[in-house]
């Protein structure tokens, strides 16, 4: 796969067709695979080559910034999850205040057919596209018959009754429910981001935390609580109890992202660290002793680590 930011050349010369998807995909959950899969199988049975067009900034930060979502994934992961794909080439569009403005045909001809010299779109069933969202799965009928590219109209990816979404998928981990995120997303929910100097609590308390800063102002934080986690650091990869949140039982504490490393005793400052959010194990409540909280803390690492065990044997996080 190559990435590809926007630019006047388009793609690098090539024979065969060319067959791109276009939208957000934030978060890459199971119905943004379901397009890339038939995308992808689409340019390997045309002996074509496959290209994915995104966004950065995500559209609403230019359009509507107080109405723009938190991030399932920044850039940076956004090309991490591609690289394991079959795609051959991601193009990350520059998204202006000048392409804002772009008709719906405007960007086809001019971003589509003219630069990146497409021959078959697969897009997904609820695509909306071009100045104020005008343009749409008919609009995209008509301009393809006109200027004679295939298009494919990708159907939904159901969980019960609704269609898996990104705006789903934010609304569950903003409640709690991770194992519905989860299974919408086809993998855990990760955070990530440089570890830094915390106020030493955790030390004192038996259990040393690794405080988190986490990468990307607009990336979603999940609700406040504990989790079960899986934390892949230089070392290694390593069960984790994880806090999101304030800590109400020591009064004026700052909020955090912290996580205790089961089995793990070296130094993680400055370090890079992945976590894997497995499974959300209760709420964070205030506590009235340090003794109690101590108490609960070795509770959570003695779950965490039943639960990841139990993990680990029936299907490895992937």
């Amino acid at each position: 796969m190559t990435v590809f930011r926007s630019g006047p050349s388009g793609l690098p010369p090539g024979d065969g067709p060319v067959v791109v998807t276009v939208g957000t995909f934030d978060g890459f959950h199971r119905g943004h695979r379901r397009v890339l899969a038939e995308m992808a199988a689409l340019a390997s049975a045309r002996r074509g080559r496959s290209v994915l067009v995104t966004f950065d900034p995500h559209p609403l930060r230019v359009v509507r910034p107080e109405a723009a979502p938190p991030l399932l994934t920044t850039p940076d992961e956004k090309k991490a999850v591609l690289a394991c794909s079959r795609l051959d080439y991601v193009v990350f569009l520059a998204f202006t205040p000048e392409l804002r403005e772009f008709s719906p045909r405007r960007f086809v001809e001019e971003v589509l057919l003219r630069r990146l010299r497409m021959s078959h779109l697969v897009i997904g069933y609820d695509h909306g596209f071009g100045r104020g969202r005008s343009g749409d799965v008919n609009t995209l009928r008509a301009i393809a018959a006109d200027r004679g590219f295939q298009l494919d109209v990708v159907k939904a990816v159901h969980s019960g009754p609704a269609a898996v979404s990104s705006s789903s998928i934010r609304r569950a981990l903003l409640e709690g429910r991770l194992v519905d995120a989860n299974r919408w997303l086809g993998r855990p929910y990760s955070l990530a981001g440089t570890v830094v100097k915390g106020d030493g609590r955790g030390q004192d308390l038996g259990f040393p935390t690794a405080n988190l800063r986490v990468a990307g102002t607009d990336k979603l934080i999940p609700a406040e609580g504990i989790y079960a986690c899986f934390a892949t650091v230089s070392q290694g990869r390593f069960m984790g109890a994880m806090h999101i949140g304030e800590r109400p039982t020591f009064p004026g504490a700052s909020a955090s992202v912290e996580v205790n490393l089961l089995d793990f005793n070296a130094d993680l400052y400055g370090q890079m660290i992945h976590l894997d959010l497995i499974e959300y194990l209760r709420p964070v409540v205030a506590f009235g002793s340090v003794a109690a909280l101590t108490e609960q803390m070795r509770a959570d690492v003695a779950d965490t680590r039943k639960l990841l065990e139990r993990r680990l044997v029936m299907a490895p996080v992937t």
